[in-house]
């Protein structure tokens, strides 16, 4: 799902005799059986996984020294957190076989190797400072920044030293006190921010290309937390559950019909429309512009820079929007919302004329042609992200010493807290009342909205459905296509059960994005009644999905 041609990628990979693939999940997923090597771990000790594989690293002599020494500053600081580490605790605690797992660490560090993570760590337990973790063990391992390894874009060299969030005058949210990481804040802290008696609490909302009352966790609390805004407006192009409970819908193209942006395993590149809009649809680049400009946040833009970008010379427009930023260095916040109202105008799209602007740091001989190949070849062209993935260079990073900063005190005070002790009682915790975990979310090709909504797209399948191992069944006198209550608590749903043994014992899992009315009617289950958003990541409120204890009752029973 999140590159292309991902199924023949991996395919070719593992049949490559001088390649090897290991695969950390407590599914036999379609890229498990695959795998050489599978590591089906216990749900929710990733970090306690990856504490003890750097642990192993260290203990056995297979660190990088070289690349701590030239690139990490503060190693020394942090290392007794794994050295003294006992792994062999950690990994029966995981739930896996210690040889296995220490023979993996000695590949990964002999061979060329990179790795690669996906929403089961992102969302799961400790997931900060899981993220952490994998940068300490690619920092140790010497995999960090290097060709075949783990790439740093050289964007980052871009970043201010000091981020906006650890400023001392930041804005935090009002009520929940969270601070925004890359510029935005954790979307699961909305209904607590909404309903508040706070002066500053949160009133109005818009929402664009998105349906947070079936995307986000606690379905039931977005509802009730949206009803009492004093505006919400959805930018969309279908009457999506939010956007039936907007106050103004505000209707944009579907990608077939608009300039559209795309991530490809290359970089970023755009579409071009195919068809011509209906009715009164805009970009919502548009539709943003058009905003900004009544709210008077664009600046009165000289004549001349309109004749400019009319005349078609990209290079005059160049220069006439340099001298005018030049003069007027406080509208370069709103640059965007600039190129759309003025070159915007010419192309006839707002958002070819942010991909202008994007290119326009390149060298001239060589955006001029990548701009036009995108058009005159549909809008296929990828556009590559700065820096490629086989820079020789460590790049520069934007720490006062340019090296890696780990002696991070939110996260190592985290890390101490990571022990088997205390993550076998914590795993083991409310066990009677709720046996199973359950993941919110499962990758299938029918992943898509339309699909999800319209029935009719998958008769046929078996699309939303409780996966269970057959031993927790038998177990629990339930049986395959009979349908179930699922209870969390957050709620409960009723959905059909299927016994999958690609699944671990005691793990369940169900399709997150269903649940979507169709002509009146719910096709599916709406996995996020069972999620909280309380229920996240203590630094970066990451819902966490893949980790939320149940019960599963048979209906026949009750």
């Amino acid at each position: 799902h999140h590159f292309m041609r991902a199924r023949v990628f991996w395919r070719e990979f593992a049949r490559d005799p001088d390649k090897l693939l290991v695969v950390i999940d407590p599914r036999a997923t379609e890229t498990a059986k695959l795998a050489d090597i599978h590591l089906a771990l216990r749900p929710g000790t990733d970090a306690l996984l990856l504490r003890a594989m750097i642990a192993i690293m260290l203990q056995e002599g297979w660190h990088d020294q070289d690349f701590l020494d030239d690139h990490v500053s503060d190693f020394p600081a942090i290392r007794h957190l794994f050295e003294n580490f006992d792994a062999r605790a950690a990994l029966a605690v995981c739930e896996l076989d210690y040889e296995q797992v220490r023979d993996v660490c000695r590949l990964f560090t002999s061979r060329k190797s990179c790795h690669l993570s996906d929403l089961g760590v992102l969302m799961g337990r400790h997931s900060t400072l899981v993220s952490y973790l994998e940068n300490v063990l690619l920092a140790v391992s010497g995999r960090m920044g290097k060709i075949g390894g783990n790439r740093i874009p050289k964007s980052v060299a871009n970043l201010p030293i000091r981020a906006t969030s650890d400023a001392p005058d930041a804005w935090r949210t009002v009520a929940t006190d969270y601070r925004q990481i890359t510029g935005i804040y954790p979307p699961n802290v909305m209904p607590e921010e909404i309903l508040n008696d706070h002066p500053d609490r949160l009133r109005a909302v818009i929402v664009s290309a998105h349906n947070p009352l079936r995307s986000h966790a606690d379905t039931t609390a977005y509802e009730e937390a949206f009803a009492q805004l004093d505006l919400l407006v959805t930018i969309e192009m279908n009457m999506s559950e939010t956007a039936a409970l907007s106050h103004y819908v505000l209707p944009a193209p579907s990608g077939y019909e608009k300039w559209d942006e795309r991530l490809t395993g290359g970089g970023t590149g755009f579409r071009r429309p195919i068809l011509e809009p209906e009715g009164e649809q805009l970009e919502e680049g548009e539709i943003f512009t058009r905003l900004a400009d009544k709210l008077g946040l664009i600046p009165d833009l000289p004549g001349g820079l309109f004749a400019a970008a009319r005349s078609g010379d990209r290079l005059a427009f160049d220069a006439a929007l340099g001298r005018f930023l030049a003069e007027r260095p406080e509208a370069i916040p709103v640059l965007p919302f600039i190129l759309a109202k003025t070159l915007g105008r010419q192309l006839g799209s707002a958002h070819l004329a942010s991909l202008w602007g994007s290119l326009r740091t390149w060298p001239v001989a060589l955006r001029e042609e990548r701009f036009q190949s995108v058009i005159d070849k549909a809008g296929t062209a990828p556009v590559p992200m700065t820096g490629g993935a086989d820079d020789e260079e460590f790049p520069k990073l934007p720490t006062a010493d340019r090296k890696v900063r780990l002696n991070l005190p939110e996260m190592t005070q985290w890390l101490a807290e990571i022990d088997p002790v205390a993550e076998r009682e914590l795993l083991d915790r409310d066990r009677s009342e709720y046996p199973f975990i359950l993941s919110a979310g499962r990758h299938f090709d029918h992943n898509a909205n339309t699909q999800m909504r319209d029935p009719a797209w998958l008769k046929g399948k078996r699309a939303c459905t409780l996966i269970m191992h057959p031993s927790d069944a038998g177990r629990y006198d339930l049986m395959n296509g009979e349908m179930v209550k699922v209870i969390t608590e957050a709620g409960e749903e009723t959905v059909e059960l299927e016994i999958d043994p690609t699944t671990r014992e005691g793990f369940t899992v169900i399709p997150h994005g269903f649940g979507l009315v169709y002509d009146g009617e719910v096709h599916g289950v709406n996995v996020n009644r069972l999620t909280r958003n309380t229920h996240r990541d203590r630094l970066a409120g990451t819902p966490l999905h893949r980790y939320i204890p149940c019960r599963v009752e048979a209906i026949r029973n009750r």
